[in-house]
């Protein structure tokens, strides 16, 4: 009798370490694993620390799982962290990274926290870039925790080696969900998943980023593709503050601003439902000058122009609403029916193609 092949043996060709305690933006971050545009198998792994939301979360994620993605959770019942109860110093999951790193049946590791998502071409820069190195990094876009909006990106604290606020005391710095490991070369880093440099039980990116940065070649993609979730009190950091009111995003910090920006998008989509063009052209200007990376008004902003007789600018502009958010099937339809209608019809196939491999369900 011949035996059994397992059909996850085969290592993948990227694994995804998911550390969490249910939040409810566990279902977007595991979304943006399942629609990456990533040609190969991913191996995700969901580590849970504690039940502090709806367990079914992780029943709708099994059964979301696309056939590319092999999905692995571990949920152990109890806390590894000293901040709940158990032995390892690190406050945000205790062992869960470094055990799911050893479980992770894959050369190249990626991080993600449950707070966090990716762009849908997260995982192909980063194995493009760890290509003969043993880790890499993308850049980031900071999200705001009250509306879910890219705040802009982050050119100044998880920037990479050498580089921004961080680089006189750690060497610089990458955030966790903007990194991968060759964990073969880097298997002796793992543990200090576990640990903390921090009193409040923080820090473990820090030592696993100086051990990278001392010891490893890595490489970065040079592209912004992973979102991470500020905390109330990261948004109002000093240096975040600043570069946000140089940027003029006061919005980040008046929910008035915040208030009126959501009744002028929703007001747009009604002007352009009767096709009152140049009032919903205006009203989005002054949307788009307040908040220049909000992705629903720069959609809107490309079917007027698409509307009027401006193609390629609305093409362009789709492309830049994308950017900033990639996880709406119904554009990529959208930007292949105006690719069409262009005559663009290898630009139009592609953009097809790439919805059907990463919305294969939707």
């Amino acid at each position: 009798m011949r035996p059994t092949l397992n059909p996850v043996q085969a290592p993948a060709e990227a694994a995804v370490v998911l550390p969490t305690i249910l939040r409810p933006s566990l279902l977007k971050a595991a979304r943006s694993v399942f629609s990456q545009n990533f040609i190969g198998r991913i191996h995700l792994l969901i580590g849970v620390d504690v039940h502090a939301g709806d367990s079914s979360i992780l029943d709708t994620i099994q059964a979301e799982c696309p056939d590319h993605v092999s999905l692995t959770i571990l949920d152990p019942g109890y806390s590894t962290s000293v901040h709940h109860g158990g032995l390892y110093a690190n406050a945000y999951g205790g062992a869960l990274r470094t055990v799911l790193s050893y479980l992770a049946n894959s050369r190249h590791i990626a991080y993600l926290d449950d707070n966090d998502w990716w762009g849908a071409n997260h995982l192909t820069l980063l194995k493009a870039a760890i290509a003969n190195k043993e880790w890499a990094w993308s850049g980031r876009w900071l999200v705001h925790p009250q509306t879910q909006w890219p705040i802009c990106r982050d050119e100044w604290d998880s920037v990479g080696p050498g580089q921004g606020i961080n680089a006189e005391r750690f060497g610089g710095f990458v955030q966790p969900s903007g990194l991968m490991i060759d964990g073969a070369a880097c298997q002796y880093l793992l543990p200090l998943w576990s640990m903390a440099a921090f009193a409040d039980g923080g820090g473990e990116d820090r030592l696993i980023f100086e051990q990278l940065n001392k010891s490893h070649a890595g490489a970065g993609t040079g592209q912004f593709t992973s979102f991470c979730t500020l905390s109330p009190d990261s948004l109002e950091h000093d240096h975040h503050k600043r570069e946000f009111l140089a940027r003029g995003l006061i919005w980040v910090f008046d929910p008035k601003i915040r208030d009126d920006i959501a009744t002028c998008k929703a007001h747009v989509a009604d002007l352009i439902e009767r096709q009152s063009w140049a009032e919903a052209e205006s009203l989005l200007t002054d949307v788009l000058t307040l908040q220049p990376h909000l992705a629903e008004a720069l959609a809107l902003s490309a079917t007027v122009k698409h509307a009027t007789g401006r193609s390629e600018d609305a093409i362009n502009t789709l492309a830049h609403a994308m950017e900033v958010d990639d996880h709406a099937p119904g554009w990529l339809d959208i930007l292949a029916d105006w690719l069409r209608q262009d005559g663009r019809l290898d630009d139009e196939a592609r953009v097809r193609a790439t919805r059907a491999r990463r919305f294969s369900k939707a």
